[in-house]
């Protein structure tokens, strides 16, 4: 399997975006320092529509999101972001959709 881009969103309760902050700043170092994301840099974005919505996009190495799942560092994160986190408008706290890239100027078959 190839390297996999995830799109993060994070749903940070309003009283909580400063210790969420703080927590996503050192979510990728972690996952990075532990080699299971790529060097490219995430990107992180701020939701600008209503409700305090943050989006962290990077992409996991071959086997780097299973090994997240299973190393400490990175669950104490994990469990550290989610109470600063709420479900909203029927969507749950956090979403962790993967995607592969793809060039739609290449030739289809």
């Amino acid at each position: 399997m190839a390297n996999e881009i995830v799109v993060c969103t994070y749903r940070v309760r309003p009283d909580a975006e400063q210790r969420f902050g703080a927590l996503l700043g050192g979510h990728w170092r972690t996952l990075r320092d532990l080699g299971f994301v790529t060097a490219e840099p995430p990107l992180t974005l701020r939701g600008t529509d209503g409700g305090l919505t943050y989006i962290e996009i990077f992409t996991w190495v071959e086997g780097g999101f299973g090994l997240a799942h299973e190393h400490p560092d990175v669950l104490t994160i994990w469990e550290a972001m989610d109470p600063l986190l709420e479900e909203r408008d029927g969507r749950p706290k956090w979403e962790f959709p993967h995607f592969a890239p793809v060039d739609l100027a290449a030739p289809r078959a």
